[in-house]
């Protein structure tokens, strides 16, 4: 949204949520936000239903130069040489 809306807090600490947000990020009647409190800013966000199939591929470019066997293969390189305690 590029808009601000203003919502009203209920004397039950409740607020409506704006037709526009609803209907950009496909909220229902029922469905679950995750709120978030960073740096005295609240963050509503849809609960996804599968956190995995949520998170699939995210960040995937942080792994398109990089041979996932190679990594591997150091990793486990230098689990050998930790020095001992």
């Amino acid at each position: 949204m590029s808009n601000s809306v203003s919502v009203k807090v209920s004397k039950r600490y409740q607020i409506a949520m704006p037709a526009i947000a609803r209907e950009l990020l496909h909220i229902k009647a029922g469905d679950r936000l995750l709120v978030d409190v960073q740096d005295g800013v609240i963050i509503l966000i849809p609960k996804p239903d599968n956190y995995t199939k949520a998170t699939e591929g995210l960040h995937h470019e942080l792994w398109e130069s990089i041979d996932a066997n190679q990594y591997i293969a150091e990793e486990r390189g230098a689990w050998v040489n930790l020095p001992k305690e």
